[in-house]
């Protein structure tokens, strides 16, 4: 059983030792463990303290990427070099290290294909009452989109399986967080949270500039995500919203033409009957968005078995170097 640590870094030449430092080096049920730091663009010496404190793999991007595509370059790095547990975590050391066992233990056990580290939010200090309540319904309304038992969707500290991996796709630049939980819970696959234990924040978040513009594009990725998963849902949803305000103008001019008044509201009949126009249009669409959704899950399960072929090949390596050394330091540049 081989697990794969993946950090992603943009100018932690200061906080990436510690978190190195703190990694374990040996974990019940595990054989291999390595560490994988993704570079994204870094303009100090993240890359040096990489290498000075011998993690296994490097990945480098010429131009600052984004944490999501980030995420998602390492997640097909670890696949290819065999790893059956991908656990992400922050170069900020943020979160205990001590707890990758316990976060890890779901997917031992055959119990999760994905596993969320809890972070005690009440007790965050760094942490202001507001963006506290902004968490607390931002993983509200994730669990509900999901259908999961998620409690802290925004951590990144997460453990995934091979095969959810192989399933899994990014489609937000922003960050991954939210997506992947709602796209695994929309695709039932198994996801749960377990406690874990953080460390005093070094830094502010580098993610977003305020708390709003990340509340915005939270909600718009969210938006999304149900949107690609759910369009028959998600367009009859809108849908039904024209209707019945279509419905409601209609209603009013009759109930006025009755009254004797309705000769001077006839803006509402023009309002019903463009709002049950878009309605209808609406639907069209969702019928639409339901084949092109068919079609989707069509291809990919066809992407997971050509993923899943090619990963294969890839864990057996002609190369008898690569046989010999297959712990050496590697690092690749990646335009992305």
């Amino acid at each position: 059983m081989k697990l794969i640590i993946q950090i992603a870094c943009f100018n932690e030449e200061e906080t990436l030792p510690e978190t190195l430092k703190a990694l374990p080096r040996q974990i019940d049920g595990i054989d291999e463990i390595e560490v994988l730091v993704l570079d994204d663009g870094s303009r100090d010496q993240t890359v040096e303290v990489a290498k000075a404190h011998n993690v296994h793999h490097i990945i480098r991007h010429k131009k600052n990427q984004g944490l999501a595509r980030s995420f998602v370059a390492g997640l097909n790095k670890c696949l290819n070099l065999g790893a059956d547990i991908i656990v992400n975590t922050d170069a900020d050391n943020q979160y205990n290290a001590d707890d990758i066992p316990v976060l890890i233990k779901p997917i031992l056990e055959g119990k999760a294909d994905m596993v969320i580290g809890t972070r005690p939010i009440s007790t965050i200090q760094e942490f202001s009452p507001f963006k506290k309540i902004m968490q607390r319904i931002g993983s509200s309304l994730v669990r509900r989109v999901s259908h999961s038992d998620v409690k802290d969707a925004p951590s990144g500290f997460r453990a995934i399986s091979r095969n959810a991996a192989l399933k899994l796709n990014v489609f937000n630049a922003f960050t991954y967080t939210h997506e992947t939980i709602i796209q695994m819970g929309l695709k039932n696959m198994a996801i749960t949270s377990v406690p874990i234990r953080v460390n005093k924040v070094n830094r502010p978040s580098r993610l977003y500039k305020s708390i709003f513009s990340y509340i915005g594009r939270s909600v718009i990725a969210i938006l999304r995500m149900v949107a690609v998963y759910r369009p028959f849902r998600f367009f009859l949803s809108l849908s039904l919203l024209f209707f019945i305000g279509g419905l409601i103008f209609g209603i009013r001019y009759i109930v006025l033409m009755m009254a004797g008044s309705g000769g001077g509201h006839i803006q509402s009949v023009v309002f019903a009957g463009v709002l049950i126009g878009v309605g209808f249009q609406m639907l069209l669409v969702a019928f639409i968005a339901d084949l092109l959704g068919v079609n989707r899950r069509i291809l990919e399960e066809i992407q997971y078995r050509i993923r899943k072929m090619e990963i294969s090949n890839a864990s057996h390596p002609k190369s008898n170097d690569a046989q010999t050394n297959p712990t050496s330091q590697t690092e690749l540049f990646s335009d992305f």
